[in-house]
């Protein structure tokens, strides 16, 4: 995080992420042409133009698909964290992919209209009642500028400017977008194309996507159940258990979730929502003594809840004790910010 607005720095990390990103994007281009130019299906026959439409069309899908995935996999299993580290970059590489598909649609379809081709594209079908010859091309590009919007606004000058409640609200419209690209290749691609690779495809991903989003939006409900009433100090598990530097997240029967970590012999409770844009900061680690949000990076102390100066965000923290190596912690928030002693424990032996 910052203080104030910069440009944005890429880190080591960051330039190896999109190293192998951009280098994985090249190599499906160049499979994807090459294996439809040596396994043409048949009857029918593409120019180069239509190829690298289908091409960049395909890959756009997988890259939303994955990108939909990454937050329920970091939530099943820690070494996806990194790819939530970098989605943003995930998310612009997506959208230009796609801007590629469009405006190569665009030049070979409708470059040659007597109107703007994006009128052309608009006004060329009007079946709007047909599902068979439905104009999938309109939803193509509604789902387009909705991605759009999202790379535009993906800086934090306009999560600062915008408010938190709103950035978020524009950035979760992906779902619209995807929703729409499927809707875009149900009633184009598929179809007119006689292989059923698409067909397939297409199934996989939005049931990948919507079996990941159910299955970690249901696990904490399920964990709920188990929880004590309000007002009755919460089971956590034994104090070990808890890698060192990180977290174990707990679901109260009211309120937010709470993070629970353990730094040496010492554990820790607080807000489990990072008050920038709401990301899981149980999900993180501590790093420097602070603990550090995996989306953004920004920082709190986990004695007090506070950022540290000069930032001024500040997440509830939590009672906790340790009763037969055995964690517990008080579902009552405090106040963001107030100063919350750890329990201390009496030796530290890692399992």
């Amino acid at each position: 995080m910052a203080a104030g607005y910069h440009a944005v720095g890429w880190t080591p990390f960051k330039k190896r992420f999109d190293r192998w990103m951009l280098a994985g994007m090249a190599v499906f281009l160049a499979v994807f042409i090459g294996a439809s130019y040596a396994l043409p299906p048949s009857g029918q026959a593409y120019t180069p133009v239509q190829l690298v439409i289908r091409a960049t069309g395909v890959l756009a899908f997988l890259m939303l698909t994955f990108a939909l995935c990454i937050g329920p996999l970091a939530r099943i299993n820690r070494h996806f964290l990194p790819f939530l580290f970098n989605r943003r970059h995930l998310g612009v590489a997506t959208f230009l992919t796609a801007l590629v598909h469009a405006g190569l649609v665009l030049l070979w379809y409708h470059g040659f209209s007597d109107v703007n081709p994006i009128v052309s594209l608009l006004i060329s079908n009007p079946r709007y009642d047909s599902i068979s010859g439905f104009p999938f091309e309109a939803l193509g590009l509604a789902a387009l500028i909705i991605l759009f919007v999202m790379a535009a606004t993906s800086h934090d000058f306009w999560n600062t400017n915008l408010g938190p409640g709103l950035w978020k609200a524009i950035h979760m419209s992906v779902y619209g977008a995807y929703f729409l690209l499927v809707a875009h290749v149900a009633l184009g691609a598929i179809q007119s194309e006689k292989h059923p690779a698409y067909f397939y495809l297409l199934c996989s991903g939005a049931g990948i996507v919507t079996i990941f989003h159910l299955a970690t939006g249901f696990l904490p409900l399920l964990k709920k159940l188990k929880k004590s009433a309000p007002g009755d100090w919460m089971m956590a598990g034994p104090a070990m258990a808890i890698p060192d530097k990180r977290a174990i997240i707990l679901t109260p029967p009211a309120g937010e979730r709470i993070a629970v970590f353990r730094s040496g012999n010492r554990i820790f409770a607080v807000s489990n929502v990072c008050r920038h844009q709401g990301g899981p900061l149980g999900e993180g680690r501590i790093v420097d003594g602070c603990i550090t949000c995996p989306w953004h990076g920004f920082q709190y102390r986990p004695e007090d809840g506070q950022s540290p100066p000069p930032y001024t965000e500040k997440i509830a923290t939590y009672r906790v004790r340790v009763i037969d190596g055995m964690v517990e912690v008080d579902p009552a928030p405090n106040p963001p910010g107030t100063p919350c002693p750890p329990w201390i424990l009496p030796e530290v032996t890692d399992v």
